[in-house]
């Protein structure tokens, strides 16, 4: 994008018009959001579907993210697809009610009718009638090392997925584009992998206790302290186990007399934690910081008395950095703006951007210039980037204090195994440097340029690819039922183990594909993923954009701006 272009932006939002010489319509037009510090003013009818960000001043680099509409026949037909599937479902359930049809699915037993169901039979029509016909892209069994390669066990089914089992042949050398193994701490060779066996040899595989009983090793203590210099805190808390993180702090940060403005896109441990603390609970669309948070906010306060001005007990927020999904949020300093303002909690889910995102590699708040002083609540996962297990909240002494006393995931989780702890500590030492080397450095340069040509070579060949310039998860878009189980197999029949997602984890005319990648990739692995790829897109026809997509440049992690 040349300077001249990029003063003609909304705050940097810009529709592009399709390039194919075709008259344009609302569904041939691209959104790019941009972010660049501008001082005019400028205004511009409203669209449809238009995230615009207000306030640019707050936001200290450019900000790129990508939407293209789906092609109104494609929608048109993605519904038909689910339509067709439905009608079919439903007759099919009707063939099972009078065994004309094997009945594969669990029910209950006649004399138990009169019990409280412990299922809703309808809620699992998806999977009965859906999902099980593609059941055997997910859960395949992985017999080695998760790096950018992997062996995966050769499995059929002889009644329609309801069953597997192993043919006893391995698929050897399957390049992976599915794992979140960011920055390739998951290996079996190397310092962290040697560093964990030292480890083992010391304190065992386990602990067999409680941290505030007989479970608190001092590499316990060592690791906290290393969070706490990585992310800039006065304290932080680990975790044995990264959903427990967020579903078990959660309702001991927050009660019944709390707002909680949720994120629609949070993961369900968020959404379980929300829900288990009994506090009400707002849901705000995705990046729209300067909308739904702020009037629920200022309703909030209308029902407050004006002798007794809400604290920071009282309300909350909840976001996430939403890179699962090719995203980020982009709206993360206009959301702090707001929490100070209405002096408001700010808890920050970083299960994917730590280690991933930032010059230093410290995630979403590193990225945007920010200073972690300003999110009260940091929480974030070892399970990612840095090739482990278990989670962290980082914050104020006082509040890691209180998370100590009142955490059921701190007082009942048993402890971290040493092993895993000396996995995260090693590569935490990497990223920040401390192990002598430039390696960690070098891995966060290599993620991000893996991450660009990724993502230019797949919008050159005409997929439809959503997300920020700068996530290394990559969503293609599928749209229609059938192809979200034919592009998994195909892939896979070329060596290439991808991860494709559908209703309901999305919204209906969105199924994806998602390639994760990472700084254990080569460029012949991510050229043959690439070539695969667009074979795959030639053979079910998924290529749907209707514009060239400009080249992004190398963003945060370039040469000049890693070396200033």
């Amino acid at each position: 994008m040349t300077e001249s272009s990029a003063n003609k932006l909304l705050n940097g939002d810009a529709c592009h018009r399709t390039s194919n010489g075709k008259r344009s319509s609302k569904n041939g037009f691209v959104k790019n959001h941009c972010v660049f510090q501008q001082p005019q003013k400028y205004r511009r009818p409203r669209e449809k579907n238009q995230n615009v960000t207000r306030n640019s001043s707050l936001y200290k680099k450019p900000f790129s993210e990508s939407f293209e509409e789906t092609p109104l026949l494609v929608a048109v037909l993605t519904y038909m697809g689910y339509g067709i599937l439905t009608v079919f479902g439903y007759l099919r359930d009707f063939l099972r009610y009078w065994s004309i049809e094997k009945r594969n699915v669990a029910q209950e037993k006649e004399e138990q009718k009169d019990f409280v169901p412990l299922y809703q039979d309808f809620e699992n029509f998806y999977t009965r009638n859906l999902y099980m016909r593609i059941r055997d892209n997910w859960n395949r069994p992985i017999c080695s090392v998760p790096g950018a390669k992997m062996d995966l066990v050769e499995r059929a089914s002889h009644d329609y997925n309801w069953t597997f089992e192993d043919t006893g042949r391995v698929v050897k050398d399957v390049i992976n584009m599915g794992s979140y193994n960011y920055l390739g701490f998951a290996e079996n060779t190397g310092a962290c992998a040697d560093a964990a066996i030292e480890v083992t040899k010391k304190y065992g595989p386990g602990v067999g206790s409680t941290r505030c009983e007989m479970g608190n090793l001092d590499i316990h203590e060592e690791l906290e302290q290393l969070v706490t210099r990585f992310l800039g805190v006065e304290s932080s808390l680990a975790f044995g186990m990264g959903f427990a993180t967020n579903s078990m702090n959660i309702p001991a940060l927050t009660g019944k007399g709390c707002l909680i403005l949720s994120d629609e896109l949070n993961h369900a441990s968020l959404v379980l934690g929300a829900r288990l603390s009994g506090s009400p609970i707002r849901v705000f669309k995705h990046n729209s910081g300067h909308d739904k948070p702020r009037e629920a906010a200022e309703r909030r306060h209308r029902t407050r008395a004006a002798e007794n001005p809400p604290t920071l007990e009282e309300d909350s927020h909840c976001g996430g950095g939403n890179l699962q999904y090719g995203g980020l949020h982009r709206a993360l300093p206009e959301i702090i703006a707001l929490k100070k303002r209405y002096k408001a909690y700010l808890y920050l889910d970083e299960a994917h951007s730590i280690g991933a995102l930032g010059p230093n590699g410290k995630g979403v708040v590193d990225y945007f210039g920010l200073d972690p002083k300003d999110v009260d609540i940091m929480m974030g996962t070892f399970t990612k980037s840095f090739g482990a297990a278990g989670g962290y909240i980082g914050g104020k002494k006082e509040l890691i204090d209180y998370l100590r006393r009142h955490s059921h995931s701190a007082l009942y989780a048993t402890s971290m195994s040493p092993p895993v702890i000396q996995q995260i500590i090693t590569s935490m030492k990497i990223i920040m440097g401390e192990d002598g080397t430039t390696l960690g450095a070098d891995r966060l340069r290599q993620l991000s340029e893996n991450t660009t040509y990724f993502r230019r070579r797949l919008c050159e060949m005409g997929f439809i690819i959503y997300g920020n310039d700068d996530s290394p998860v990559v969503p293609l878009m599928l749209y229609m039922p059938a192809k979200i189980g034919a592009f998994g197999r195909e892939m896979l029949k070329r060596n290439i183990g991808t991860v494709v997602v559908g209703f309901p984890a999305t919204p209906i005319i969105e199924s994806r594909a998602r390639f994760c990648l990472s700084a254990a990739h080569t460029r012949e692995m991510l050229d043959t993923a690439l070539d695969a790829a667009n074979e795959v897109g030639d053979l079910l026809q998924l290529k749907y954009s209707r514009r060239e997509q400009p080249r992004p440049s190398l963003g945060w992690m370039s040469e000049e701006n890693l070396f200033d």
